[in-house]
């Protein structure tokens, strides 16, 4: 791709927009600009600017447009595929002011919210009303509401809750022309064309940028039981998925945790937990209502199942702050691998009852290609973080023979009748396995799109294909 340099005639343009203050080019304001959290990836734009509400953002997009100027829109930078980085220069466009939770409407059960909220901030603004946004990833405590919509983010609750697509009523979009639109209704049914909403999640800021969201709540439930149970292995551990499922229990969070994540976390943040001899994986299981006697009953159940797949310890949270520490050492899990050795992160998915088939076959291909794997995440939606470890490989046959053990885990992840990501998104890193799920026919329709939408191909060039 070919995209003008931001001349100094359109730099001063860009600070008339929305003021010279919220404007950046020096090298060490935009160093927070040129990363997210993937990798040790860097890539500076030459400007970046912070917008102040969407006719900035509509005068911004018509700007590049016109100059042929590729702008990469950024919210909190917690994203792990790289799709806010921008590789080809040009202008970040920031959302870190749209920061305003407009409207709870409580008698609608709805919420109107700016892509730069903090989405916890979000999740305890609805609590105090009673309310539940149940979309909630490891990040929530940093990453903004925007950037879980474009990369359909998701989080432990989404198993019994649905994810982010079964929660966005409606977007107010700017599209890369400059052109504002709303994309849907604020309803609870869609049947008026094609859903502009529903397209929109998960787009990687490839499309338009967010500026306004409307988001449906539900009550919150009053009362939960938390349970962590042990297993002598991944496989054991992977099989009990999907039978808690049979027994007729939906659990409101299912996560699975490999012991060397646990080990890590332990000694990277401190937290006090006996790990076993033995034992080489955990599930943390949560079930919630506002029924106690209905929750025990289903936690009877699981027991159960947990016996039939050799469950060799069950801990139940006896108190808040013991709860709070087991999710901790869930939600942290990535930071103390991250900073025990250099990594790659993939985000694979398969059908909940594939994943003992797909973990085995994941340690399989690092014996054959000489890395190693820790590995968590959502087992409750079939949905695995893969964690490669590179300790003891070579720097050679880390840059040249991983990717073939990567592919192999990817077509395995298919075969399996999965996809490459759940819930990460494609953005830079992943682009070359998009082949290894779909044909050229799918990848030219999703190309077709975006050229409706962005002709010049100006917003997050580089991205997803």
């Amino acid at each position: 791709m070919t995209f003008n340099k931001i001349t100094g005639a359109v730099l001063q343009q860009i600070k008339a927009i929305v003021g010279e203050k919220f404007v950046y080019t020096a090298n060490d304001d935009l160093e927070k600009y040129s990363h997210d959290e993937t990798e040790d990836l860097h890539y500076y734009p030459e400007v970046a600017a912070r917008a102040q509400n969407t006719k900035q953002v509509s005068a911004l997009m018509k700007l590049c447009n016109e100059n042929h100027i590729p702008v990469t829109p950024r919210g909190a930078g917690t994203g792990l595929a790289g799709g806010a980085l921008p590789v080809y220069g040009g202008l970040i466009i920031s959302m870190e002011n749209f920061n305003n939770i407009i409207d709870i409407d409580e008698r609608n059960l709805q919420a109107t919210v700016e892509p730069g909220v903090i989405t916890e901030v979000f999740m305890n603004a609805v609590e105090e009303k009673g309310l539940l946004y149940p979309v909630d990833p490891a990040s929530k405590g940093s990453c903004f509401i925007g950037g879980n919509m474009a990369n359909c983010s998701g989080g432990p609750r989404v198993v019994k809750y649905g994810t982010i697509r079964e929660y966005v009523l409606n977007f107010e979009v700017v599209l890369p022309n400059g052109n504002v639109i709303w994309t849907g209704a604020n309803t609870l049914k869609y049947a008026s064309g094609y859903n502009l909403t529903q397209l929109l999640i998960g787009s990687e800021g490839t499309l338009g940028i967010i500026t306004k969201i409307v988001v449906k709540l539900i009550p919150k439930p009053t009362q939960n039981v938390l349970m962590l149970a042990s297993f002598n292995t991944n496989e054991q551990a992977c099989g009990a998925v999907s039978a808690i499922f049979r027994a007729g229990v939906i659990p409101s969070a299912l996560e699975f945790m490999e012991r060397r994540g646990v080990e890590w976390v332990v000694e990277h943040d401190g937290i006090s937990f006996d790990i076993k001899p033995g034992i080489e994986a955990y599930l943390l299981i949560e079930v919630d209502g506002t029924n106690q006697d209905v929750i025990f009953g289903e936690c009877e159940k699981i027991n159960m199942v947990l016996e039939e797949f050799e469950c060799q310890d069950v801990l139940f949270a006896d108190s808040s702050a013991q709860k709070e520490e087991l999710w901790t050492m869930r939600r942290t899990m990535a930071v103390s691998v991250k900073s025990n050795s250099v990594y790659k992160e993939e985000d694979t998915v398969v059908p909940r009852a594939e994943l003992p088939k797909l973990i085995k076959g994941i340690k399989e291909a690092g014996a054959k290609y000489g890395f190693e794997s820790v590995c968590y995440g959502h087992a409750g939606d079939g949905n695995l973080h893969v964690n490669i470890i590179k300790a003891g490989m070579s720097d050679d046959d880390w840059n040249n023979k991983l990717k073939l053990g990567i592919t192999e885990i990817f077509e395995l992840t298919v075969a399996l009748g999965g996809t490459i990501s759940g819930e990460h998104g494609i953005g830079l890193v992943q682009k070359d396995y998009m082949p290894l799920k779909y044909s050229d026919i799918n990848l030219n329709l999703m190309r077709g799109i975006k050229a409706v939408f962005d002709p010049n191909g100006i917003l997050n060039p580089g991205k997803i294909f």
